[in-house]
């Protein structure tokens, strides 16, 4: 019989990732270089402000806002000629912009927190999590590519922040989102996790590595398992992908069916790596673990790999 974690799946999980709940509709094919000047004449207009990858949170009613209007915006000294236009809510347009002041000198009611502990802690909503990832990759590539890579020139913002323009050449660059593979690799009775160094105490996680240039997602899956564990690997699947703002990457979850059992980890990569038989993965997932072993959180994609196998018997 089939083994069930292999057949099509009956939702989508990429829904139930973090930073999926972006409902903003990008209205892609409407792009203009004036965009942003047009939305920031429209008082519907909400902000992300954002600096030095941290998001700047209002307090308000003993939880966080992170929406600002773009008179409110003002004393924060926004980059308007650098925001982007991410695209458009009910509510009205919604623009990433670049703050001015660094988080020492913001005022008692906001608070700078950086996005993967906004994400972690949940202090907003899915819909803001989205976007502030969506926005957070925007401001992020921009700051990296702020010249021309053809002939060095400094480029211009253009398409209301989703394409930079040269003068100097005439060369268009675009947005890059850099792939991840992250895979679980498993059989009915066990799954393969590692440990990476930077790890927090006790969390081991799916195996991951960046897609490289003329590769397939299960060519990169098949290569990462059998050089970071020494495990190859026959059936390949997707199961779901992840925006991951840190900086600008995908993560394309996928499980991977074992030819072999032996593991030869490169410890060169991972501190550890190893078999998880199911009883015990399920105390990592419920932090109930006798050594305090356990997986990584909810919003991330290896949790949902891990979750997926655990509920797949």
């Amino acid at each position: 019989m089939s083994f069930r974690l292999f057949d099509a799946p009956l939702r989508e999980p990429s829904q139930f990732v973090g930073f999926a709940g972006n409902t903003i509709d990008r209205q892609s094919e409407n792009r203009t270089d004036d965009s942003v000047d047009k939305t920031l004449s429209d008082p519907t207009t909400r902000l992300l402000l954002m600096n030095g990858g941290r998001l700047y949170l209002k307090l308000s009613d003993g939880g966080f806002d992170p929406w600002y209007r773009v008179a409110e915006s003002q004393p924060f000294e926004p980059s308007f000629d650098q925001g982007v236009l991410l695209g458009f809510s009910e509510q009205g347009p919604v623009l990433a912009v670049l703050a001015g002041i660094d988080a020492e000198r913001l005022p008692e009611t906001v608070k700078a927190i950086d996005y993967r502990s906004v994400y972690m802690q949940g202090l907003i909503d899915e819909a803001a999590a989205g976007a502030m990832a969506q926005g957070a990759a925007l401001l992020a590539w921009h700051a990296s590519h702020r010249f021309c890579s053809k002939c060095g020139s400094e480029s211009q913002m253009r398409a209301g922040g989703y394409k930079r323009h040269c003068p100097n050449c005439g060369t268009e660059h675009f947005p890059r989102t850099d792939p991840v593979a992250i895979m679980l690799t498993a059989t009915r009775e066990k799954c393969l996790l590692g440990r990476g160094r930077h790890f927090a105490p006790g969390m081991y996680s799916a195996l991951a590595g960046f897609i490289e240039p003329g590769e397939t997602i299960e060519a990169a899956v098949r290569r990462e398992t059998l050089e970071e564990a020494g495990i190859r690997l026959g059936r390949v699947v997707y199961h779901a992908s992840q925006p991951w703002p840190f900086p600008y990457s995908l993560m394309i979850g996928c499980f991977g069916e074992p030819l072999n059992e032996d593991i030869q980890a490169d410890l060169t990569e991972l501190e550890d790596c190893r078999w998880f038989l199911r009883d015990e993965v399920r105390l990592m997932l419920d932090r109930t673990h006798p050594d305090t072993l356990v997986t990584p959180p909810k919003g991330a994609i290896a949790h949902h790999l891990i979750r997926a196998w655990i509920d797949s018997e």
